[in-house]
């Protein structure tokens, strides 16, 4: 009786235990939302605008752009954006942040180090040492994995694990950079806050204006010496303390805290980082090697001569989530590249391609809780409309531009306009939004407020009008047999993007 009775007490603690793990990473399926409620009740998204910078920072070996915190439907959202550039040579220092991100690279190739706690420094490296008994090895240098990005990838970021990043290319890295400051792991109020581990915090603001298609930043310089006025935390210890718990001296516990460093938050290194890492032709190797087995998972037949579907369905959107086991916490992969053409879920030559990664194919995306898309049309080409139903998004244009438009539950346009390069777009969830390309083709990425962002189309195969059955469609629109059987069929067998409709194929349908 007493074993049995222990048995079901160890029993309830191990499912009390599990319940409680997974429900912290968000194991709850598409539909079980992951974020707090962040605006007041008020928040009714009557106008949307397209974004430029309006805060443009700038360090000795770089620039941070921020997205207008200040505006209205992003503080609803609870939701923040920034841009950083890179200048080769110049490394981004250690900070962390308050909420989870997502990273997108859309220009250049760097080295990024995320520090996850308790986790082994695998990285090592020894000297070999000679006396005249014999020769033995010291530790040089040990490190946590240190990763090889590159344009294209999507780099997942939980709260409060410490980052930084270095650009050892010869061009500058951008890199677009998107928080979900309304997500249960953020415990402070909805806005974002950075917390610097070295070098010191440049404030200041810079106004912006529209020319054509280029943003232009006016106002006076800001960057001088002496607005360098936060520090990072270290600063706040008193200097003896934090020498003892380094078990350093005075002189350089000072050091850690940065009082007199001038640089910024982007520094430059003027000979080079080094550090232990594989090889670069490792590094390509190690990449095409986990790209080829993704792709054994994500990609169907090819089909040659005709228009090539890559991938799954619009019917791999509802997905299942895993338990989470299958990737040890500390060997987790953070990024994931989206920009291949091979790498598309959909491909159409002649209109475009459509790349998804949520937590199916990064599992990391379970702690962050966020998810991404990326969608290129070529000119005139359209994507179905559509409504997202268990996030919001935020959509980062890379390239070209496009007409979009968005309607809110009142049947009301709250946004009908072109978007271009650079600029940012928040789409509410549920709101129904209709995109097309124009002359110069329109590419972009979506960050999404859910690790398994769904959504629901309206026009195509896979669409909510093609489930409905004609009879449905005849007494809502008040149309013919024939008339609801266009509607429904018109698409055949096109989904999620659409070849460009001339006025003479619209006349004869």
């Amino acid at each position: 009786m007493a074993a049995s009775s222990s048995f079901l007490c160890f029993s309830l603690c191990l499912l009390l235990l599990c319940h409680g793990a997974f429900a912290q990473v968000g194991f709850g399926g598409p539909w079980q939302s992951p974020r707090s409620f962040a605006g007041p009740r008020g928040c009714r998204f009557d106008r949307l605008d397209a974004l430029n910078p309006t805060q443009r920072l700038r360090f000795e070996a770089g620039t941070i752009e921020y997205y207008d915190e200040s505006n209205e439907v992003l503080q609803c959202a609870g939701v923040s954006a920034r841009r950083t550039i890179i200048e080769p040579r110049g490394l981004f220092l250690p900070q962390f942040n308050n909420a989870p991100s997502l990273v997108y690279i859309t220009q250049g190739r760097c080295i990024k180090g995320i520090t996850f706690p308790g986790c082994p420094e695998t990285f090592q490296s020894f000297q070999q040492e000679a006396d005249q008994f014999q020769s033995q090895q010291r530790l040089r240098d040990e490190h946590q994995k240190v990763h090889r990005l590159r344009q294209g990838d999507i780099i997942a970021l939980p709260a409060g694990v410490s980052y930084w990043c270095y650009n050892d290319g010869d061009i500058p890295v951008v890199a677009v950079q998107v928080f979900d400051l309304s997500n249960t792991a953020n415990q402070l109020e909805p806005r974002r806050r950075n917390f610097f581990l070295a070098g010191r915090h440049q404030s200041g603001q810079w106004t912006t204006h529209e020319t054509g298609q280029q943003t232009s930043f006016t106002g006076q310089e800001t960057f001088e010496m002496g607005q360098l006025r936060d520090n990072n935390i270290l600063n706040g210890f008193d200097t003896r303390m934090l020498a003892e718990a380094f078990g350093v001296n005075i002189e350089l516990a000072r050091r850690l805290q940065s009082q007199t460093d001038k640089r910024g938050e982007i520094v430059f290194v003027p000979q080079g980082l080094r550090m232990l890492r594989p090889s670069r032709s490792q590094e390509v190797q190690q990449q095409e090697f986990e790209e080829s087995m993704q792709g054994q998972e994500q990609y169907r037949e090819r089909m040659q001569g005709q228009e090539e579907y890559y991938g799954e369905s619009m019917q791999g959107q509802w997905n299942i989530t895993t338990n989470g086991l299958d990737e040890a916490f500390c060997t987790m992969k953070i990024r994931s590249n989206i920009d291949k053409p091979s790498r598309a879920d959909y491909f159409n030559k002649r209109v475009g391609r459509v790349a998804r990664v949520d937590s199916q194919k990064l599992p990391i995306l379970n702690l962050v809780q966020m998810s991404a898309t990326r969608v290129v049309l070529q000119r005139n080409a359209m994507i179905t409309p559509y409504w997202s139903m268990n996030c919001h998004c935020g959509m980062y244009v890379t390239g070209g531009q496009g007409r979009v438009q968005v309607v809110n539950h009142q049947g009301r346009t709250v946004f009908d306009g072109l978007v271009r390069q650079g600029q940012f777009l928040l789409i509410p969830q549920n709101f129904a939004v209709l995109k097309r390309a124009e002359s110069e083709g329109f590419h972009w990425v979506t960050f999404n407020t859910n690790q398994n962002a769904m959504i629901n189309q309206i026009a195509g195969k896979f669409s909510t009008f093609r489930a409905m059955p004609l009879q449905v469609l005849m007494n809502s629109y008040r149309l013919s047999i024939e008339q609801a059987r266009r509607l429904k069929f018109s698409r055949r067998d096109e989904f999620t993007l659409f070849r460009p409709t001339t006025a003479k194929m619209i006349r004869d349908q």
